[in-house]
């Protein structure tokens, strides 16, 4: 019996992670720092940042203007004072609404009063029923309680010490500057606040060019690719964020308020002014003025059809604005995870209230950019981002550590529908895989992870069995990205290339097989089961043989007459070991006349370099592996002989399967 090869090298030490030094700690005193200065400065910072998200809005109509020959300042100030008549004209519709409503109230008296009775005869009135007959019980219980009780009451109507004693406060009448404090003390910090928006918004506008220039030369002067590029990409996805946005919020108002007035709501028009300014609130905005609306409706409508036509219209019309328009006009989502939109949310209305409820998604959305073009705040991308955390090979490889062979069945199913099978096998198996082989190199992978890292590996290559190596035709991404962070091509899925070529035996005139060699590394099975499955796909037989078969003190026991293609797969090419390079010259020795093909070669290795390689093929992936084997197996003179493969009795798959291969020689004594 064979020993078991020693390992080439010993085990890598694994150096323990950075212990926290200075640079952590100033990380965490300026975060800390940052979140102080947004709270205790949110006076002053709050109309900044209303004036920025404003200017996002009013820039493509002030550029409107200024293609209509208005010049830029009448551009800007006529667009501010648009901008400025629809608030005043929204917030005069909401007041006249609720003065409407408050007068109209008597009317709905009477309504309102029988819903109430007849909601506390079904719940109140249940409960009085049931205490007063706890009450009864026990009266009977303690007779004497109730005596006593009686003699102190007696015992205080008789005292005339403690009898309560009327008493009246008269107020003076206020002066007309109390009058005037009183009722304009509400409105004067709305208004002051309006005020300095509109002053910067109007400074923003008419300085955009001047200022982009401050911050590119303030945050990128030395790197004015990557600060151009993060502000246009800032600047464009949120100002078609919110012309989205604000537009899907209008037509929701719209159907909301014409269907509330159908159904006989009153306030109609109120609840769909609030419903559309809600909805700037992510996720629950919308239920929120829902609930007004449904409460408002049960209460004043005599009976409760009204309340549940109400619940059908806002569900049926969230529905359709969040699934249906929203992901045709700026993606699928706003780049942000819904975990990261809910923690965003408390954040900052914790931080500024109810206005950082509404500014949430938008501030959040800055950040999130910022994090993808610096490398310093990279965390805010994975913290809060809808991007994969890992890439899909990382992924693959965690699914095979945790031995879930499941998931990276679904993964592979998804994948699928925008790859080959070639493109999985060589984007993301094979990235997994050597990540693997890196772990194993350093030390890391202990003997169960490495048997449960090959058990869910073969079963994850035996799950995709049934799969054909066809072109998949994947969605070309458009011109101009929608609004939301969508992946970059790399992570989307842009086109792949078109799998390795098919072997067609009947066309060629003959069958073909390839005698395929594995490495003695670790993995180097799982590589070769691939590259097996691959060729089989393509038309060529193939069989697999373990690297004991062919060692140095069993090479001479085979026998390779008629061999005409040998691939040898292996990790370790990548490192040009000792024993791989002699293994390839004893095949050139032995079957000088096979096309001899050497995979998984990494680009610029140290064996592309070796005179034995540049006597062979050399392939960096299974595509390539597939392709060089096609090749040779088309070059191959027809009147030759064709080795058929280890196991003569088990017939290698063939393109045409109503010819069955012709007998050949069969490898002897391996």
């Amino acid at each position: 019996m064979t020993p078991n090869p020693v390992p080439r090298r010993p085990a890598s030490k694994v150096l323990p992670p950075e212990a926290p030094g200075m640079r952590a700690l100033v990380s965490i005193v300026t975060g800390v720092v940052v979140i102080c200065a947004l709270y205790f400065g949110r006076a002053v910072l709050i109309p900044i940042i209303l004036a920025v998200l404003l200017s996002f809005l009013v820039a493509p109509f002030v550029d409107l203007l200024r293609r209509l020959k208005l010049g830029q300042v009448p551009s800007v100030i006529l667009a501010v004072l648009v901008a400025l008549s629809v608030l005043t004209a929204v917030g005069g519709l909401i007041g006249a609404q609720v003065a409407q409503l408050a007068s109209d109230l008597p009317r709905y008296q009477v309504a309102v009063e029988r819903k109430i009775d007849a909601v506390q005869e079904k719940t109140v009135g249940r409960a009085d029923a049931f205490l007063g007959k706890a009450a009864t019980a026990l009266k009977r219980i303690s007779p004497n309680r109730q005596e006593e009780i009686r003699k102190n009451q007696e015992n205080q109507t008789a005292s005339p010490i403690d009898a309560p004693m009327p008493v009246e406060v008269h107020e003076p009448s206020p002066s007309p500057v109390e009058l005037a404090q009183r009722f304009l003390s509400p409105i004067i910090s709305p208004l002051e606040t309006t005020g300095i928006v509109l002053v910067v918004a109007i400074f923003i506008l008419l300085q955009r060019e001047d200022l982009r220039d401050r911050l590119i030369r303030l945050f990128g002067s030395r790197d004015l690719h990557r600060a151009t590029t993060a502000m246009d990409e800032a600047a464009r996805r949120l100002s078609r964020y919110f012309l989205a946005q604000l537009g899907i919020n209008m037509g929701v108002g719209i159907v909301i308020s014409i269907g509330l007035a159908i159904i006989g709501v009153p306030g109609a028009l109120l609840f769909g002014v609030l419903t559309g300014l809600l909805r700037f609130v992510p996720y629950v905005g919308t239920w929120i003025a829902a609930l007004l609306a449904v409460v408002f409706a049960a209460a004043v409508g005599p009976g409760w059809s009204m309340m549940i036509w109400t619940i059908v219209l806002f569900g049926v019309t969230d529905v359709v604005a969040g699934q249906i328009v929203e992901p045709m006009l700026y993606g699928h989502s706003t780049g942000l995870s819904p975990f990261a939109v809910i923690v965003a949310a408390i954040f900052w209305s914790w931080i500024w209230g109810p206005i950082g409820l509404v500014l949430s998604t938008p501030l959040t959305l800055c950040l999130v950019i910022l994090g993808r073009h610096v490398d310093r705040l990279e965390f805010l991308d994975v913290l809060f981002g809808d991007r994969p955390a890992l890439t899909p090979a990382e992924n693959f490889y965690q699914r095979l550590l945790a031995n879930d062979p499941d998931e990276a069945l679904v993964q592979a199913e998804s994948l699928l529908k925008e790859r080959s099978l070639s493109a999985y096998y060589d984007e993301v198996a094979l990235e997994g895989l050597r990540i693997a082989h890196q772990d194993v190199l350093r030390g890391v992978v202990t003997a169960d992870q490495l048997k449960r890292i090959n058990e869910s590996a073969m079963d994850i290559i035996e799950g995709l069995e049934e799969v054909e190596d066809v072109v998949v035709m994947a969605a070309r991404p458009e011109d101009e990205p929608p609004a939301s962070l969508e992946m970059s091509d790399r992570e989307a899925g842009i086109l792949h290339e078109t799998p390795p070529p098919h072997f067609d035996a009947a066309k060629e005139g003959h069958t073909s097989s390839v005698l395929c060699i594995a490495g003695r590394g670790v993995l180097d099975d799982l590589a070769a089961a691939i590259a097996v499955q691959l060729f089989r796909k393509h038309g060529l037989g193939a069989d697999l043989a373990p690297y004991e078969r062919f060692s140095r003190t069993r090479f001479d026991e085979v026998d390779l007459t008629g061999v005409s293609l040998i691939c040898v797969i292996s990790f370790d090419a990548a490192e040009s070991p000792p024993y791989l390079r002699n293994l390839l010259r004893r095949l050139h020795q032995r079957a000088g006349a096979a096309d001899l093909i050497v995979g998984l070669v990494v680009p610029d290795s140290a064996l592309e370099g070796e005179a034995v390689i540049r006597k062979t093929s050399a392939a960096t992936s299974f595509k390539e592996l597939v392709e060089a084997c096609v090749t040779a197996a088309r070059r191959q003179s027809t009147d030759g002989v064709s080795w058929e493969g280890l196991n003569p009795e088990e017939p290698a798959p063939a393109a045409d399967s109503a010819k069955a291969p012709a007998p050949v020689p069969v490898l002897r004594g391996a």
